[in-house]
C-alpha cells in the first residue's frame, strides 16, 4: 500500500507498507474521492511515546464525513475495545489540564498533520512552507483561534512564563539558535518532545528537547492564554 503525505494525486509518496507489515490506525477520516484517508502508525519502527501521544489526542480530532465503509472500521475498532481504551486515557488526562488552552489536544493533533512540510523563511502556510514562528502562529490561529505575534521573541514576550517542569502539550518552548535569545520556537507535544520547523533545507518534525543540542540552547517555556493573546491583539490594534 502506498502512502502519501496529503490527500492529493500530485503529493509525493512518503512511505509504503509491505504485505504483512503491521500498523495501528489512530484516526479514520473517511473517503476523499478515490483516497481513503487514515492516520496510521507502523507498529514496529514508531516509538512508544508518539503512539501513546497520538492515541490520546486523537479523541479530540474532528472527523470528516465518512461513508458505510468507515462504519465497518468503527465497528471493528469497537469490537477490539479501542474506543473504550481511548476514552479511559482521555479521561485520565483531563484531570492533568491546568491553564493550557482548552483545545490543546486539537492543537497538537493539527500540528502533527503538518509533519514533512518544508521550511520556508517567512512562511506562514503549508502551501508556501513554514518558518518556526510562522508554524506556531498558524497552528494557534487555525486550531484555537488565537492570533500570536509573528516573531519568536515577540511570542515569548506576549505569553505566560512557566517552569520547564510545568510543560504541558500545546505550550511553547524557546531556544537560542542564532546567538540571540528566543530566536527559535516550537510546540511542546509531551514526554520531552516538541514539534517545530527547524531551518532552511529541513521540514516540520518532532525532536527531543533532551538532546544535547537543544538542552544547551533552551531559553524557556511559555503558556499561551486567551488573556495574553487578547492583550497582544489589543496592542496591535492600537498600533495601526
Amino acid at each position: 500500500m502506498r502512502c502519501r503525505r496529503q490527500i492529493a494525486k500530485k503529493c509525493h509518496l512518503s512511505d509504503s507498507l509491505l504485505r504483512g507489515q503491521r500498523l495501528t490506525q489512530v484516526m479514520n477520516h473517511g473517503f476523499y474521492g478515490r483516497f481513503f484517508h487514515l492516520t496510521v502508525l507502523p507498529s514496529a519502527p514508531m516509538s512508544k511515546w508518539l503512539c501513546s501521544l497520538l492515541i490520546v489526542f486523537a479523541s479530540a480530532a474532528h472527523a470528516a464525513p465518512v461513508d458505510a465503509n468507515s462504519d465497518e472500521i468503527d465497528r471493528l475498532l469497537t469490537d477490539k475495545g479501542f474506543f473504550t481504551q481511548l476514552e479511559h486515557v482521555r479521561l485520565s488526562m483531563a484531570d492533568k489540564a491546568h491553564t493550557v488552552a482548552d483545545r490543546a489536544s486539537d492543537l497538537v493533533v493539527n500540528a502533527m498533520g503538518f509533519l514533512g512540510v518544508p521550511y520556508k523563511r517567512g512562511g506562514n502556510s503549508a502551501e508556501t512552507g513554514f518558518d518556526c514562528s510562522g508554524f506556531v502562529r498558524a497552528m494557534y490561529q487555525q486550531t484555537v483561534g488565537l492570533i500570536l505575534p509573528r516573531r519568536a521573541d515577540q511570542q515569548a514576550a506576549s505569553t505566560e512564563v512557566i517552569d520547564k517542569k510545568e510543560l504541558q502539550p500545546g505550550d511553547l518552548v524557546f531556544f537560542n539558535t542564532m546567538r540571540r535569545t528566543f530566536s527559535h520556537v516550537g510546540i511542546y507535544v509531551g514526554d520531552g518532545k516538541f514539534i517545530h520547523s527547524p531551518r532552511s533545507g529541513s521540514e516540520v518534525r518532532v525532536e527531543d528537547m533532551r538532546q544535547t543540542y537543544w538542552q544547551r540552547r533552551f531559553d524557556g517555556a511559555r503558556r499561551v492564554t486567551p488573556s495574553a493573546a487578547n492583550q497582544f491583539a489589543a496592542q496591535a490594534d492600537d498600533g495601526k
